[in-house]
């Protein structure tokens, strides 16, 4: 029998305790477990870098509403990334990535990843045609962000897929931003799926995590090979708060995309905003294949105002129930001015964001109090 969605989140790695019975997966707080003899683990546990069994319900949830065969947790998203990058590359290898990818993402690759002889391109990934004339003998990977951020570009996920694999690469998809419950990368022909887990699949800005879900056992298998060896795992706390928030993440999606619709159509109304970046506009660029690709559009909004720059960041000074802070995915509403934020690293390179940019995070408070609270920022 196959579950949905919601019935996976909350049962999928999560039986009831066979000692107590406790509904809820308790949080192994233990460093270390009694062998059974020299070389004989209960139940495959050693050592918590290894495998904690809360680490492990979270990991099986997140591969079950992933539709993976393995996932695995990790202490940040960009501590899954790093993992990810030096488990499938090598020195002189090539990776295609968004041209308007996650200020983070863009400083693994360009301080971190580049001295280590890793190259890059960065590519508006909505062309496929540009990511072809990329791609180069050495490409091991397209790393695809869908939607983007903070531009809300939209990229072919199905499309890239056939484009990796006919050059023998690997398609990489960032789901942060649309959630597992929004968007399923590995049926449309993802190899593995990134994921900040502080964000959506959290959801609840109490913790900090990161993921990896495979496609394909070897790959799944390598992968946790390095997860082990370079240590970067989940905490058992981390783990249960995250594992407790993607039980909800179904629901919480819904009211995000709720309001973040009528976020969309005050703000299409202001005279103020010059443009509204939503792939559910009819309008956007990519708004045909975000309609084929995803369940509904999203949380995140991004627009742009007159005045430039100072405006921008007046907007973000004066909102009240709008919190201004980085990170996003939360209950709570966020606004942040990415140019000096989120995305400061790249600024003076191609990735380089709008300096009139604001960019939302639409929580699920009363929609009727966010949007009184933007018509007074705005002004």
């Amino acid at each position: 029998m196959s579950n949905g969605f919601e019935t996976l989140a909350i049962h999928a790695g999560q039986e009831p305790d066979p000692v107590t019975g406790a509904v809820v997966p308790p949080i192994y707080a233990t460093s270390t477990y009694k062998q059974d003899g020299v070389g004989g683990l209960r139940g495959g546990y050693e050592y918590s870098r290894s495998a904690n069994p809360t680490r492990t319900a979270l990991e099986e949830a997140l591969a079950a509403v992933e539709g993976g065969v393995r996932g695995m947790a990790f202490a940040s998203g960009l501590a899954a990334e790093d993992t990810l990058l030096r488990t499938v590359c090598r020195p002189n290898d090539h990776v295609v990535i968004p041209n308007d990818a996650y200020g983070g993402t863009y400083r693994l690759f360009s301080k971190v990843h580049e001295r280590w002889g890793l190259h890059y391109d960065p590519v508006p990934l909505g062309d496929l045609d540009a990511v072809a004339a990329a791609m180069t003998q050495k490409t091991k990977l397209i790393w695809v962000e869908t939607p983007t951020n903070p531009l809300l570009g939209i990229a072919d996920i199905a499309a890239l897929a056939q484009l990796a694999h006919e050059n023998d690469a690997l398609l990489v998809v960032d789901n942060t931003f649309a959630s597992p419950y929004l968007q399923q990368p590995l049926a449309l022909g993802a190899d593995v799926v990134v994921h900040s887990t502080t964000k959506y699949v959290g959801g609840h800005s109490d913790v900090v995590g990161g993921a990896l879900i495979a496609a394909d056992k070897g790959l799944g298998d390598e992968l946790a090979y390095h997860q082990n060896a370079m240590g970067g795992v989940a905490g058992p706390f981390d783990a249960w708060l995250t594992l407790r928030g993607l039980k909800t993440l179904g629901v919480r999606m819904d009211r995000h995309c709720d309001n973040a619709e009528r976020v969309v159509d005050l703000l299409l109304a202001h005279p103020r905003v010059t443009q509204v970046l939503y792939p559910g506009l009819d309008e956007h660029p990519g708004y045909e294949v975000a309609a084929k690709q995803m369940k509904r559009f999203g949380g995140m909004v991004s627009f742009r105002v007159d005045g430039g720059e100072q405006e921008a960041v007046d907007i973000c000074d004066r909102t009240k129930l709008f919190t201004l802070g980085e990170s996003l995915g939360g209950v709570e509403s966020l606004i942040e001015h990415p140019g000096r934020m989120t995305h400061a690293s790249a600024a003076g390179s191609p990735l380089e964001v709008p300096s009139d940019l604001v960019r939302l995070s639409v929580g699920i408070e009363t929609v009727d109090d966010l949007l009184a609270d933007l018509t007074q920022a705005l002004g």
